[in-house]
Formats: structure tokens, sequence, C-alpha cells
């Protein structure tokens, strides 16, 4: 009998502060679900930008963003959305649009930090909201984070029960490969900028070389791997306000990550179990 369980990342493994900029309202939103607001409209895309937080703060606050990630050849990755949309598509907003200014990317960074200022951050991640019916960028957004208090222990005993754990998650590759030296998770095992469609077809791949794939996130855009998973786990150590969806496509709901090693032993120890019975 071989387990393999997959993690998300930010509210899942680590303690995540979120701040978006609303653009069209002039408004700071604190605290919020990245992934929910873009699954608010049908037409808003999560992209998530490869720069760097310090190199932005010295950039010219009333640049626009788009003149300053095409002067830079600063790539993207699309994290989420509703909708397929090529990424032709997303690089024609994101590199024409004339809402977003540096300003606005400024200002999240500087709420992230001001949230963090007592944590040590492990992972840093900046992005826009494009929305497709609009043509432009909706909102500027900024994530940051460290791990949970249990995640590390939590790793650290899947793999003395020899159970491999992996990260699937929308977040860029380098923060994410960051995130796992920190916990014990090998790079190999780290899939970043994952859509939930990518979520879903990488517990596939998984299951064709494991009995059993355990899918543990927390969010919205995590509901297609957790219908492919064998065993579907929702966490609520983030937040306890989910979208109802979630729950009725999950078979476990836990509180802590740290519950994680406690389900997996009691599913190989059932398995093992049924088998025993099946032999007799």
């Amino acid at each position: 009998m071989s387990v393999a369980v997959v993690f998300d990342s930010a509210g899942t493994l680590l303690r995540t502060y979120r701040v978006a900029r609303d653009l069209l309202q002039g408004e700071m939103l604190t605290e919020v679900e990245t992934t929910t607001l873009t699954f608010a409209a049908e037409g808003r895309i999560l992209v998530l930008l490869h720069l760097h937080s310090r190199d932005v703060i010295d950039a010219p606050p009333g640049q626009y963003l788009s003149d300053y990630l095409q002067e830079r050849s600063i790539g993207f990755g699309v994290s989420c959305s509703r909708r397929i949309i090529p990424a032709d598509d997303v690089a024609e907003i994101l590199y024409t649009d004339r809402q977003a200014r540096i300003c606005d990317m400024q200002a999240c960074i500087r709420k992230v930090w001001s949230c963090c200022k007592q944590e040590s951050i492990v992972a840093m991640n900046s992005g826009v909201i494009l929305n497709v019916d609009l043509s432009g960028v909706e909102f500027t957004v900024t994530t940051g984070g460290r791990p949970f208090s249990g995640a590390r222990d939590a790793i650290s005993e899947l793999h003395r029960m020899g159970v491999p754990a992996y990260i699937a998650s929308g977040d860029r590759v380098t923060k994410l490969e960051r995130m796992g030296d920190y916990l014990g998770i090998p790079r190999e095992r780290i899939y970043g900028v994952a859509t939930p469609s990518m979520k879903a077809q990488i517990v596939e791949e998984l299951q064709e070389h494991y009995d059993k794939v355990v899918m543990i996130g927390d969010a919205i855009n995590d509901l297609k791997a957790f219908r492919k998973a064998d065993l579907a786990i929702l966490t609520e150590q983030q937040s306890d306000s989910k979208p109802g969806i979630l729950y009725a496509n999950t078979d476990l709901v836990i509180r802590d990550v740290s519950e994680v090693p406690g389900i997996v032993a009691e599913l190989l120890k059932d398995t093992t179990e049924t088998g025993k019975s099946a032999t007799i």
C-alpha cells in the first residue's frame, strides 16, 4: 500500500497575509482571499508576476505597471481563472494596461510588510487580477507568509512513515522551492504556478504511481484536485470562511496541519486491515 500527500501552499502550509488594491474603487482590501476574489467574476484572472519586491519599491511610483514589466522583461504565470484564456491574450492585457501604476503595487507590498513585521517571511508573491471583460488590471495583489507552526513536523512525520509529500500551488516556483527547503520537501516534488486544472492533473498523474493520493487544500482553486483525489482534506487553519461547494466535495475537515500524519496513518491501517480480511 503506497500513499502520497499533496499540499496546497498558501493557507494550507503557510499562514498567509493577502492584500489587494481595488483600482476601480481606489480601496485597499486586507486579509482577502485572492482566489475567491478572482472567482467572483467570470472574466477575472489571477496572474503572478516574476518580480522582486525590493525592485518594485525602488521604482518610480507614477510609472505604469505595464511599462515597468515590459522594460524589465518580467514574465508571468496564470494562477487561476474561471475561463481558459490563452497566454497571448493575458499578455496583451497585462503589457498594455493603463490602469495600474507602480504605486498601486507598492501599496500592496508595504501593507504585507507591515502585517508581517513580527514574522519571518518565507514566501512573498505579487501579481494582478486582470479582467478580460474590462480589458485591464482590476486589482494589484501581494501575499506573504510563513509556515504554520506544525507544518514542518507534519512533513517530517509523513516522511518517517514512508509517505512522500508534494506541493501543488499557484505560487511562484522559486518561492515554493525556498519553502520546500525549509519544510524538507525535495524540489522535484514541488509544482508551482499550478492552475486548478493542473492541480487535478498532478493528482491524476500521482495516482498512476501510488495506490492512494491525498489532497489537502483550503480554497476554491483546490476544488478540481479534491474531486480527483482518493481522500480530500479541507483545512480551516487559515480561515473557516469557505464556499459551501468546498465542504460538499471534501471527505474530511481539519483545523491544524498537524492532524495530517494521524489521518494518513489511519488510512494506511484501514487499507492494510482490509487487505488482510480479503486474504482470509
